[in-house]
């Protein structure tokens, strides 16, 4: 085990990793797990994991989990790099490319997160576990909570895709509908979890659930030999994934696997919703919470992220941005996206591929650049969206 201890995100306060614990004692900011990189250079090289098997595990030097101690897993991870060829060619761009998190269990980029973040939450010795969803990382915890054994309470607005309720439900969660957002879903497990005895697994609330998602920087270097994209699009609401794979490009160029070149960052987020956007405009360091919240991407629909600071000094870091996709746009780029390579993309990965538009037209990505977009979810969940 290299993992060493936690660190708070903010004031740089060290924690003990060996207790199950959620934000910073002292300033209530997320907590990174920090790792004893000597140590991992010593025993693995980046060689190493093409003969293991295609899961996220195979980074398990990297990962919290005791070596000796089973993970909670149903395969997660090793999800297809593809080139958009035709997509790509449509606006100019020869080398685009989708990494597609719909072909992980529970169909989105949710099950690694709730895969390392379950697994050290039993092995610390929660037995109850609670989320505020917008509706894929409910699925996600039901069924990694199922498949550990463990008590799942499963908090989401009332308007969630009907798909999720019912993944959740079915797989033995108890599930509670609020009439409000996510943030409110939040408010009423913070409200109950000391009585209720439940563990809060709310996105950066807790250390782990990031490091299943900083496998997707991993995978990424990975798959592109090695030499990370020029320019990622990624779809943004409480931001794990895009915090966690900057967190992996620090800790493999630590480990010298790679260089210092980094791609630019783009947050790409509903017009409906789109605090970071807001606030990477104002050049504001972190974010308000935005009033009115609506887009029919449910994963989008996160009025105020935690790690709000962390994504917007990524954003700048890199060089990249932060933009808005209309509703309406996500879903007719949703059948374009289909059409032209095969795959029902959820409507958070479709605004992404509104984005690159955009972010051609106005000069802000060249068409010579190597481009990734993720695809966080399968549309197959969002059928409401899809009824004309």
């Amino acid at each position: 085990m290299f993992l060493t201890h936690l660190e708070c995100t903010s004031c740089g306060l060290r924690h003990d990793a060996a207790t199950l614990q959620n934000l910073c004692r002292e300033c209530q900011k997320p907590l990174f797990p920090t790792y004893d990189f000597t140590a991992v250079g010593r025993v693995v090289t980046r060689e190493s994991f093409a003969t293991r098997e295609k899961s996220l595990w195979r980074f398990r030097e990297v990962l919290p989990l005791p070596a000796d101690v089973e993970p909670i897993t149903l395969g997660e991870g090793g999800t297809p790099l593809l080139q958009a060829r035709r997509f790509g060619e449509s606006v100019g761009v020869s080398q685009l490319f989708l990494k597609d998190e719909s072909q992980n269990p529970t169909q989105s980029f949710k099950a690694r997160g709730m895969a390392v973040a379950v697994s050290m939450a039993k092995h610390l010795g929660a037995t109850r576990l609670a989320v505020p969803t917008a509706g894929n990382a409910g699925g996600a915890l039901a069924a990694y909570a199922a498949r550990a054994g463990l008590e799942a309470y499963i908090f989401m607005p009332s308007d969630t895709p009907r798909a999720n309720m019912i993944e959740c439900r079915e797989l033995g969660a108890q599930v509670t509908l609020i009439d409000g957002l996510i943030t409110d879903c939040g408010a009423e497990i913070a409200k109950r979890k000391t009585a209720e005895g439940w563990f809060d697994m709310s996105t950066l609330k807790e250390p782990y659930r990031v490091e299943g998602k900083k496998t997707l920087g991993y995978e990424l270097a990975e798959q592109l030999g090695w030499e990370l994209p020029d320019v990622v699009l990624y779809p943004t609401g409480g931001g794990t994934g895009l915090i966690g794979m900057w967190k992996a490009f620090n800790e493999m160029e630590t480990l010298g696997w790679i260089g210092s070149q980094r791609p630019r960052m783009f947050s790409v987020q509903a017009s409906g919703c789109a605090p970071i956007v807001r606030a990477f405009e104002a050049a504001s360091e972190t974010a308000a919470e935005f009033p009115d919240a609506h887009t029919v991407a449910s994963g989008l629909r996160v009025p105020k992220a935690i790690g709000d600071f962390l994504m917007l000094r990524i954003l700048r870091k890199s060089g990249g941005g932060a933009i808005t996709v209309n509703d309406a746009e996500m879903i007719r780029i949703t059948r374009e996206v289909g059409a032209a390579e095969g795959l029902f993309v959820a409507p958070e990965g479709a605004a992404c591929f509104a984005a690159l538009k955009t972010l051609l037209s106005n000069g802000s990505i060249s068409r010579d650049e190597r481009v990734v977009i993720f695809n966080t979810g399968s549309g197959i969940k969002y059928l409401d969206c899809y009824a004309q």
